[in-house]
């Protein structure tokens, strides 16, 4: 069967802790992942998030809260247009950067608004996330990374991460020639499977209309509708 998938948009959020034009490591390997969705059609992406005058905070506009900028607001908007997100890291001292860190809280500022159909805003879009470094913790950073986007609405798709971490210590990073990392098979593969799957499961989604709002409308369940629900304090 054939498959098609113009129709969707994907972004990625590159949380290096480098400024542009500086090269990216973790950069390296989301543009595998982007060329892929790129010869399949897909209306593609990059935001390296450090680039951004985006403060911390859990709150959609933080100018609200006495910052004095927040580029937030507008860059959410490309997100929420987005039918993909994927988040990119770097690990350091086993875990996601600071900048990672801070977007999912921008994300997750977002998290109570809600879509036309009552439910939570990001119901219906499909996320995943790529990590790269020279230390452990690629599943580790995944297991947070993918729990915080289902955790807000994001749908996770089978093997929805990809990384690639050299030898341990000071030593090459993906794009290093020494480091012969394009040719590593396994990263390679599961970073294909993890394209395949977000395009496959966002298409789904997207063909349907996202998810149907029985039994998980915010604002059917405010407006006193429980579906099966019973509730056991009166049994």
């Amino acid at each position: 069967m054939e498959n098609s998938f113009s129709e969707l948009k994907a972004v990625f959020i590159n949380c290096t802790l480098k400024k542009s034009p500086e090269i990216s490591h973790t950069e390296g390997l989301m543009r595998v992942s982007m060329d892929i969705m790129e010869k399949e059609g897909v209306d593609v992406e990059l935001i390296r998030f450090i680039d951004y005058d985006i403060v911390p905070g859990v709150y959609p506009d933080m100018t609200t809260r006495g910052w004095d900028k927040d580029d937030w607001p507008e860059l959410s908007k490309k997100v929420l247009d987005a039918d993909i997100l994927i988040i990119g890291t770097p690990i350091w001292l086993g875990e996601k950067s600071s900048v990672a860190q801070k977007l999912i809280e921008r994300l997750y500022s977002l998290s109570g608004e809600m879509n036309d159909r009552g439910q939570y805003i990001y119901y219906g879009k499909a996320g995943g996330c790529v990590i790269t470094g020279n230390e452990d913790g690629v599943k580790h950073i995944a297991r947070d990374l993918l729990y915080a986007l289902q955790h807000i609405g994001y749908s996770i798709p089978p093997q929805a991460d990809c990384g690639w971490i050299g030898e341990v210590g000071p030593g090459p990073s993906y794009l290093d020639e020494e480091a012969n990392a394009k040719t590593n098979d396994f990263t390679n593969r599961n970073t294909t499977f993890m394209t395949y799957n977000l395009l496959h499961l966002a298409k789904m989604l997207k063909t349907n209309g996202g998810y149907p709002d029985y039994g998980n409308s915010r604002k059917g369940w405010d407006n006193g509708k429980r579906w099966g629900f019973d509730n056991p304090e009166y049994r």
